[in-house]
């Protein structure tokens, strides 16, 4: 953690109001703040006070965003491969969660045709995580406007999770609500864990219009609670000098490289290169099932990585591997060579 971040965390603690409760709805100071980082960085101009709730957290500001709209039955369509908690939030609603095949092929974008394939008269919203979770896919220009137009026709809401925004290589990174006419439809959930490496604090933040954050506040103390008062004091500092994030882009984009060479001079394995974030999406459909290859490489190469199949149709014969575990380069390398040489093995054996 970066010293002037911990020194406002250790001065929060201190602090008299620590104990206490902020609103359910946030600090407004850390509001404001971030008013200015979505005018700036997302393009979208809101009212700090109005369309901004802080939460404990994305995850729970996910489960919070889609709660509003999906009543037993209702169906809610995922583009596929796609973070866990989205399919499992819809059906703890009650909702039925419709996977929308991404192809690898394709690069993992939107299809028009594909959408229009998987909606029905029980559709209510799309559910996207980007830049993707697992596959790195930062949508491009082409696919989010296909995804507008499409939500527009159909009359849905559209809650999209940008957890993964702050890094991308390469890639123009277009916030969906900022498109003509998806502010007003749009629920995005930001959060402080990827970008910042803060996950430890537990905030996050809801930006959406008037209309759907008057249902937010009122119900956020019941469903939510306040999210924890130092931890804000502590976000918000962080705003005083961004400077230690470059740090963690450099990594990343070392380390997307160096997954990507590894990998594709692995004989029937391959990866595409990753767009965003930390994470790296492999495929390994030609040389056998990703969960046994999961466990051969936790006990073989003594590393953990994610099993595709969590994620969804498109996810088997793939795993996902974490690359910002380690603050050193050189143990990332040493862990991704030890998972080559044991798929190697792997392969000989079988």
């Amino acid at each position: 953690m970066p010293e002037h971040i911990q020194k406002a965390l250790i001065e929060a603690v201190m602090d008299e109001s620590s104990p206490h409760y902020t609103a359910p709805i946030g600090s407004p100071e850390l509001k404001v703040k971030i008013a200015e980082k979505l005018l700036k960085e997302n393009h979208l101009k809101v009212d700090p006070q109005r369309n901004i709730l802080i939460t404990p957290g994305s995850d729970s500001g996910l489960y919070f965003s889609i709660l509003p709209f999906v009543h037993e039955g209702d169906e809610v369509m995922i583009p596929s491969p796609s973070y866990p908690n989205n399919y499992l939030d819809v059906r703890i609603m009650g909702g039925v969660p419709v996977s929308v095949p991404l192809e690898e092929e394709k690069g993992y974008q939107l299809d028009e045709n594909m959408l229009e394939s998987k909606y029905s008269s029980r559709t209510r919203m799309v559910l996207l995580t980007h830049p993707n979770n697992p596959t790195t896919t930062v949508y491009s220009r082409e696919s989010l406007n296909v995804l507008r137009d499409f939500v527009i026709k159909h009359d849905l809401i559209l809650v999209v999770d940008q957890a993964f925004e702050d890094y991308t290589f390469g890639n123009e990174m277009i916030t969906p609500a900022s498109l003509p006419g998806m502010f007003e439809r749009t629920v995005t959930v930001f959060s402080f864990s990827k970008g910042m490496g803060l996950s430890g604090l537990r905030v996050g933040y809801i930006v959406c219009s008037d209309a759907i954050m008057d249902t937010m506040y009122a119900n956020a103390v019941a469903v939510l609670g306040a999210t924890s008062t130092a931890a804000q004091k502590g976000v918000l500092a962080a705003y005083d000098d961004l400077s230690f994030m470059q740090e963690f882009r450099e990594a990343y984009d070392f380390r997307r490289k160096e997954a990507y060479k590894i990998f594709n001079s692995i004989p029937n394995v391959s990866c595409q290169m990753p767009e965003s974030g930390f994470l790296c999406w492999v495929n390994v459909s030609k040389i056998g099932s990703s969960s046994e290859i999961v466990n051969y490489l936790l006990k073989h190469a003594r590393v953990s990585v994610n099993d595709g199949i969590n994620y969804g149709p498109g996810g088997e014969g793939h795993f996902r591997i974490v690359l910002g575990v380690y603050r050193d380069n050189q143990k990332v390398v040493d862990a991704l060579l030890r998972i080559k040489e044991a798929l190697m093995e792997y392969q000989k054996n079988q």
